[in-house]
Parts: structure tokens; sequence; C-alpha cells
């Protein structure tokens, strides 16, 4: 009788869901060789697009141009520190709101696969791990450890409420959802990925099943049962050996991160990868019935600091840039690119025939705006808000914040000069005696130390630490805290009592403005307005300042950094307004400049 009961239940559930989404359930299964959509073969040819590096404005038109390029499925990380930026307090709302990313893509009439695991990599902040699970004491990540677990356990039930229902056995467009991220560069338990494949199952998702991982460490990140998903190959062969020996002989053949290029970090050349490189790759590929995810098709941008970093033993901390432009089929700001036009070519060449694909729109408009004088500025020091105190410095995560800088101050009393010693500065840091700069410090470059003179007795020393991204690949995800994470030094001598100043800017609209020259090398908030009568995308140019963060109309756009190789600033269409709209620059080490210009195309590749 129970059993009786536990079956109606579920049949009305699933009738429930129907009803509510307006579509009829699917059956999306494998054979032997090739996905089976209700029955018939599906060769899934599928574009990463990730709705929080796109303003959700425009997902629909991202969608659009995946379509006129020829795919079917779009593929999509989840991202944990966006929905649980603090501790049991979750955010579904506005440009987090994947739900709505997920429904989107089934009114363009595109499936999605959906990939949810705590841990993304993406080149974005901490991998996808919220700051703050470093705070809890023992807490390892992608390990079996209880504390971990249990909040792991939070998260995906929570996702599993937004979008278990959306999968395709349910009238959804969700075909199939991965367990964990490329996991076997990284471990090798498989208790703990059948610990995440349960977790998945009991947060609802009830569906298709897979694991990803590069080509060499598929044994370490496999769970059998699952679908092995390989990242990186397009040599059908290869693939399909590889895949056979671990799934029972058998397909599909997925590749779940199909590479048609690159990401930057500052300091270093842009990576462009020419489009018939890899045209030839995808059409053997998809000739060869394998189903690809390309990893990117859209890349965006990465604002609001969640920015990754690279950092290993053999190379230096190498934090990521805004731009994810990636010299993907589409650019940074949503416009096809030759790419898009010779992959388009070569999908087709693999459809059905008599299909047609939808026109490729013209490219968005894109605008040159006059020059912005912004004249009201106001010093970081003087927005101070209180201080926390403590004998050694507090790292961001001592003091709650996630992501901005941290002004750490205290007084030399009787203090010779020396050597001055930051252990361990993560990750820029702007020295200051008394109010004037004497020093810059980049984790990037391996400083930690410079030589100062101090002026005298009881002199104020402060130093403004930038959090330049989290670690999002590798061992050092567990060494990822922010700040001054040690101590600090001066001839040897550590320094003590010291004040804590918060500055994450995570609302600039709190900023208060002023008329007031700017204090000599000291950092700066500068705002100016300006009037639009034609409302088009456009980009600050940002290569005649130093370093620092842009919003416009209170939108963080991301971070600039003269070095490059990004000289610019994409500035979507959908954030201005005809009218009047306001710009606000955190300026760090050229308070002088107050000219921002604007430029009709990006600069993605200049070196300083």
């Amino acid at each position: 009788m129970k059993y009786t009961f536990f079956v109606i239940a579920v049949i009305a559930s699933l009738a429930f869901t129907q009803c509510r989404t307006g579509q009829s359930a699917h059956q999306f299964t494998l054979s032997d060789s090739t996905f089976l959509l209700d029955g018939k073969p599906f060769l899934m040819i599928s574009g990463e697009i990730h709705y929080p590096r796109v303003p959700l404005e425009a997902w629909r038109q991202r969608m659009q141009m995946a379509k006129a390029m020829g795919l079917n499925t779009i593929g999509t990380y989840v991202f944990w520190n966006l929905h649980e930026p603090q501790k049991d307090s979750f955010d579904f709302s506005g440009n987090n709101d994947i739900a709505a990313f997920v429904k989107t893509a089934q009114e363009e009439g595109l499936w999605v696969v959906l990939r949810p695991s705590p841990y993304v990599c993406a080149e974005w902040e901490f991998g996808g791990y919220p700051y703050w699970l470093q705070n809890e004491e023992g807490l390892i990540v992608r390990s079996k450890e209880k504390k971990y677990l249990e909040e792991y356990r939070k998260y995906i039930n929570e996702i599993g409420k937004q979008l278990a229902p959306l999968q395709v056995n349910h009238g959804g467009n969700i075909l199939m959802v991965q367990v964990e991220n490329e996991y076997g560069a990284y471990g090798n338990d498989k208790e703990y990925l059948d610990i995440n494949r349960k977790m998945f199952i009991e947060a609802g998702f009830d569906g298709l099943l897979f694991t990803c991982d590069p080509v060499a460490t598929v044994k370490d990140g496999y769970l059998e049962g699952l679908l092995p998903a390989v990242n990186g190959i397009d040599k059908p062969d290869e693939l399909k050996k590889l895949v056979r020996s671990y799934h029972n002989g058998k397909g599909p053949f997925y590749v779940a991160e199909w590479y048609p290029a690159w990401f930057d970090w500052w300091g270093t050349k842009h990576h462009t990868v020419a489009p018939e490189k890899y045209a030839a790759g995808l059409d053997t590929a998809l000739g060869a019935n394998v189903s690809i995810n390309m990893y990117m098709f859209h890349g965006g941008t990465t604002r609001d600091f969640m920015n990754g970093a690279n950092y290993n033993d053999k190379n230096p901390y190498e934090p990521q840039i805004s731009s994810y432009d990636y010299d993907a089929p589409l650019d940074e700001a949503g416009n096809a690119t030759p790419k898009f036009m010779k992959f388009r070519e070569v999908i087709q060449k693999h459809l059905p025939a008599g299909t047609k694909l939808p026109d490729v729109p013209a490219a968005k408009p894109s605008v040159k705006i006059p020059d912005i004088q912004l004249q009201q500025s106001v010093s970081f020091f003087d927005i101070l808000p209180a201080p926390k105190t403590n004998s050694q410095p507090l790292s961001f995560e001592d003091l709650d914040q996630a992501y901005g800088f941290v002004l750490y101050r205290t007084i030399l009393t009787g203090e010779t000069s020396g050597i001055l010693k930051i252990k361990d500065l993560r990750d820029y840091g702007i020295v200051f005696l008394n109010g004037k700069r004497v020093g810059i410090l980049d984790r990037q470059l391996k400083q930690d130390s410079l030589s100062i003179e101090v002026p005298g007795n009881n002199a104020v020393l402060d130093i403004l630490v930038e959090n330049m991204g989290r670690i999002n690949y590798g061992p050092y995800l567990l060494k990822n805290k922010k700040g001054i994470t040690e101590k600090v030094l001066l001839g040897n001598k550590e320094l003590k009592e010291w004040q804590m100043f918060s500055l994450p800017f995570s609302d600039i609209n709190t900023i208060p403005s002023a008329n007031k020259k700017p204090e000599e090398n000291a950092p700066v908030i500068k705002t100016a307005t300006f009037d639009l009568e034609t409302v088009a995308d456009t980009y600050f140019d940002m290569s005649n300042w130093g370093k620092g963060v842009v919003w416009v109309n209170g939108h963080n756009l991301g971070r600039y950094w003269e070095i490059g190789p990004q000289q610019t600033i994409y500035v979507p269409a959908e954030w201005l307004k005809k009218g009047t709209n306001k710009v606000v620059i955190a300026e760090l080490i050229k308070p002088q400049q107050s000219i921002l210009q604007s430029t009709d195309k990006s600069i993605l590749d200049v070196l300083k």
C-alpha cells in the first residue's frame, strides 16, 4: 500500500511539473554509440555561455547567435559563490537567476547541459567556492571531510530546487548534469565521487549524469556507471578508444570542453588561435558522430571581482583579466567573428538534409562617446569606515570580507628605517608613510619587500591591499586567504597593533563624491556623469590610467591595469540609458588622471 501511494505521488509530481512548465517530458538516453532523444539519434553541438558573464538583458541575443551558428545546446556552470555569498544566505535574483537563463534557452529552442558541481574552475574566483568556506575550521574542499560535505549538501539541494524541475525528463530542457568537474586532475577518491553522485540524485537530479576529465586523468575522475566525457580532444579514434575502455566498450562520445582558443591573464600576451586551426578538428569530430561542448562559444566579461588566478610551485601567481573574450566564436560584446562564420560553415555540413540555419544577425552597433571629465574626486583615506583592531594583521576572511580592498594601518613608534617585509602579501599592496606613497609590492612579480625611510617618531604606516582573485585550479585551492595573511616586519622586527579598514566596494552607490583635489599618489574614487542621446555598446579606453575598477550606473564593469594586455573596459548597451549616466572609477596609482576616453572596439592585445 505504501509503495502504491509512493508511485501515485511520483506520477502526480511529474504531472504537476509538466503542467507548470507547459512542456511534455522527453527521454534522453544512451545507446551504444550515440545519444538518443525520444529514441532518435541526437548529435549534441553545444556551446558554453556563463550567465553571470553576460548581462541578463542580453541572454536571449547571445542564445539567438548560438542558434545562428548551428548550435542546438548551451552549456553552463553554476557558481556557488554567486548563489551563497554568505553562509546560509542564498541569492537567485537578477543576473543570478540561473532558472531564468535555462528557461530562456528553452524558449529559444535550445537544450542545456548543466554543470552545477561546487567546483567549476572557469577562471573564476576560488574556482566557484564561496570565500567563507575558509572560515570553517578543518573544512577541506573536494574531500569527504564532514563540514565540507554538509555545506556542499545544502548548496546542491538549493540548486536542485531551482533546476531539477527543468530536466528534460520533467518537461524542461536540461539534457544531462555533470558530477564534479575535472576531478581526476585533482584527486582519485572514488568514494568521494560516489558521494557526489548520491547527493545530486538526492537533490532531484534524476536524469542522465556524467563526469568530465582531461585525457590524462580520466582514470582518476571517472565513476563507474556514469558517462565519461573527455576534455580537450577532437581526434575521434583516440576519444572512442578511451571512452570504450571505461564505459563497457560503449559510447556515446562527448567532449565536454572542446577548446577553440584560451583565456588571458595580466602581463601576458593576448591568446588568439586562427579559425582554420580548429575548424578541421570540428569537422572531423562531428563527422564521426562525436558530440561537443565548445568552451567557450561566448566568454563575455568577468565582473564584480570574480576573476580567478593560477598558481603553482613552478609559475608565479597569475590573476586573470576581466575580459573573458577567449578569442571565442562570439566576441566579448556578443558579435560574430570570422571564427563564428568558419565554424558555422562546418556545422551546416553536419545538420540534417534541408536544415536552414537562421541568418547571422548584423553586428550590434558600437560607438565612441565624447570624452568624460571626472572632476569629482575623493581619497580612499577620506572614506575609511570604522576599523577593526588586532595585534597581528587580519586577513580578508578574518574580517568576513570577500573581495575588494583592505587598508592596514599601524603607528611606527620609535622605529628605524630599514627593509619592510610583508609575509604573505595577497596580492597587491601599496605602501604609504604619513599618507605619501613610498612603494608598491606585487605578488605576481614575487615582490614582498622594500626599503623605507621612516620620517621620525609616530609615523603612520598604511598598506592598501587588493585581492586580485583567489586561485581557481590546483592544490593551492586550500591556501587561498587574502590580504596580509601572516605578518609584517621592519628591520626583522615584527610590527604589531594594527587597524584594518574594509573597502569591499560591493555597493559603489554608498561611496560619497567630492570636488576635492586629489592628494599626491593617494588612491581615489573619481565620479562623473555623462549624457547619451543614442544608447549603444562602447568601450572605455583605460590605457592612460593606472590600475583600478570601473562602474557605470552602479554596475561593476571589471578591473583595468595599464600593464595589459587588456586596455579597454566593455560597456554593454543594456546598462546604459538615454539621458544622464554615471561613471565611477577607483584609481589606485594615477590619481591625477581625470579624462576618460572611449572607443568603438576593444583593445585586448597591448602589453606595457
